[in-house]
């Protein structure tokens, strides 16, 4: 949201405010940011955000005494991911007509001051830009992963993300909503959206379950989107994480991943929130939170919702400001519509050796569709304790590279497939698949599922696979260890696809530019063979940047 002067519905503590002789230090000017809850006042070198006495149900600063206490949570909490950012509490004294940020008399109201950075610097502003793209997405996506590897996660004793808890989350967005709407399309959508919620809550309850006893709820940031993201000296940095309420902070990680991947698609850059999703998920191994993340896709699309729904139904408001609020409503509403009717999904396979492209082709189709990558490099490592990048010290059919150890990573993989299938996501599995049998087993997965299937016949000439592979040991930057000596005895083992086996593949010739668009032709077929519609790369919706409004 845009700094502007201070709105009508402000009291008058905040025109005061403005004044640069209300502040401990040189000021020019002052701007103010509003939020649903909040008034952000910027000096230029200082923010001070101060809490609105407001009681919306999920949030309450109605008593000086809340507002103090959650100003210190605020501090102590942000420090966490932004501890450049957020300075310390500070009072606001005085009389009404003549403030002081830090000065005497009686206590007005806190605030918590922040360096102050460009509006323009904020993720939400530099994605519309192109400023905002793979790298920093994968930047992010190390951070995060890392942040909630040292979240502490919720003991046995506390309710927080119990499957009761999360289902009361859900439904307190309807119940806000709900008394709001005034068309008979809204109402409908979002009973609709309401049934869908409990029948999937239902469905995956044990699954929420699990997730708690196994530490996967833990004590996040809870409000992550692309607003809430600042660039400082190049790098993402998170702020402004939820302190006035736990249980919107304890919450599943996968909750918390899920509201940056529905931002993200919401801007028309579903390519940036699948990459998104599939590094932080090969990151952390977090697979087994896939079942649960398209309820909370579908929860944190409706959270939006309702924020913009409140904001729109503030008085006084001008009347582009509501219009524009209004619009965001309805966008996030067909979008949580959309995640709750999915897309058949599709199971692909790779096939092809060492050095054919099959990891650095298959990142823009799972962006592009929308799809679970399984490398199997990145999971036989995992499966024996170690890092993509660790080294396993083994030879040729050795150590991790047995036999045994390779049936035990196609059927890891294959257990991982189905679950992401189940839960309606497709899946390409990046692996050798030199074998028939691992190729038939995965077929097998498919027409189980009644999913459609598909083979990526990955094609180089082999003195190109010998220089790449060559090369890719010389960097040493990637989770496979296959050497020469492996690259052949892969050519000289492999199995060809059988006549039944190319009626279902298709050739990737990787021995050549890559053209951004080779990916259409193949997204169509999979559309065709499924009978619903299938993201087309270059066919993204455009949506107008929402702002930031909590």
């Amino acid at each position: 949201m845009r700094a502007r002067p201070v709105p009508p519905a402000a009291p008058p503590l905040f025109a005061a405010l403005l004044d640069p002789a209300c502040y401990p230090h040189p000021v020019a000017r002052v701007r103010m940011i509003e939020t649903h809850i909040s008034w952000v006042l910027l000096t230029g070198e200082f923010a001070y955000k101060i809490k609105k006495p407001v009681n919306l149900g999920f949030v309450d600063f109605t008593t000086l005494g809340l507002r103090h206490y959650y100003c210190g949570e605020e501090l102590r909490l942000n420090r966490r991911l932004a501890p450049g950012l957020y300075l310390e509490v500070v009072s606001v004294r005085g009389d009404p007509g003549a403030p002081r940020i830090g000065g005497d008399g009686p206590v007005l109201d806190y605030a918590v001051k922040m360096r102050e950075f460009p509006q323009e610097a904020l993720a939400s502003r530099r994605i519309a830009g192109g400023g905002f793209g793979a790298a920093e997405i994968d930047a992010l996506a190390a951070l995060v992963a890392e942040f909630h590897a040292g979240a502490p996660p919720a003991g046995p004793a506390r309710h927080l993300g119990t499957p009761d808890a999360v289902l009361s989350a859900a439904q307190q967005n309807f119940e806000q909503m709900l008394p709001l709407t005034r068309t008979v399309t809204e109402v409908r959508t979002l009973r609709m959206l309401r049934q869908w919620t409990e029948r999937e809550h239902g469905g995956r309850r044990n699954a929420f379950e699990r997730r708690r006893r196994e530490g996967f709820v833990r004590e996040c940031h809870g409000d992550l989107h692309l607003g809430n993201i600042t660039m400082i000296d190049g790098r993402p940095v998170p702020f402004d994480c939820i302190e006035f309420n736990d249980a919107l902070r304890w919450i599943d990680v996968m909750s918390e991943v899920a509201f940056l991947a529905m931002d993200l698609e919401d801007r028309g850059r579903r390519d940036l929130a699948w990459r998104f999703l599939n590094r932080y998920i090969e990151t952390t191994g977090d697979y087994a939170g896939i079942p649960v993340l398209r309820f909370y896709l579908v929860y944190r699309a409706l959270v939006r919702a309702k924020v913009h729904l409140l904001r729109s139904r503030q008085p006084r408001l001008p009347r582009g400001e509501k219009t524009r609020l209004s619009r965001a409503f309805h966008d996030y509403l067909r979008l949580a519509a959309r995640y709750a009717k999915p897309e058949r999904a599709a199971l692909v396979i790779t096939h092809g050796p060492s050095g054919s492209g099959k990891t650095t082709l298959t990142q823009p189709l799972v962006e592009a569709l929308g799809a679970v990558r399984l490398r199997s490099d990145v999971e036989r490592k995992r499966m024996h304790g170690l890092g993509p990048l660790s080294s396993s010290r083994s030879g040729p059919g050795t150590g991790i590279y047995t036999a045994a150890a390779t049936a035990e990573t196609y059927r890891r993989l294959g257990a991982l497939a189905q679950d992401a299938l189940h839960a309606g996501f497709s899946v390409v599995a990046d692996a050798a698949f030199l074998g028939r049998g691992e190729r038939d087993a995965f077929r097998a997965i498919a027409e189980a599922l009644d999913a459609p299937f598909l083979i990526l016949d990955f094609r180089a000439p082999p003195g190109v696979l010998r220089a790449r592979v060559a090369e890719r040991l010389a960097r040493a930057d990637d989770a496979s260890e296959a050497g020469l000596a492996v690259l052949e005895q892969q050519l000289a083992a492999r199995e060809p696809l059988t006549p039944a086996e190319m009626a279902a593949a298709y050739a990737v010739h990787a021995n050549g530019p890559v053209a951004h668009d080779m990916w259409r032709p193949l997204i169509e077929r999979l559309r065709q063979s499924a009978g619903s519609k299938v993201a087309v790369p270059g066919a993204r919706a455009t949506h107008p940047d929402h702002g930031k409004i909590a």
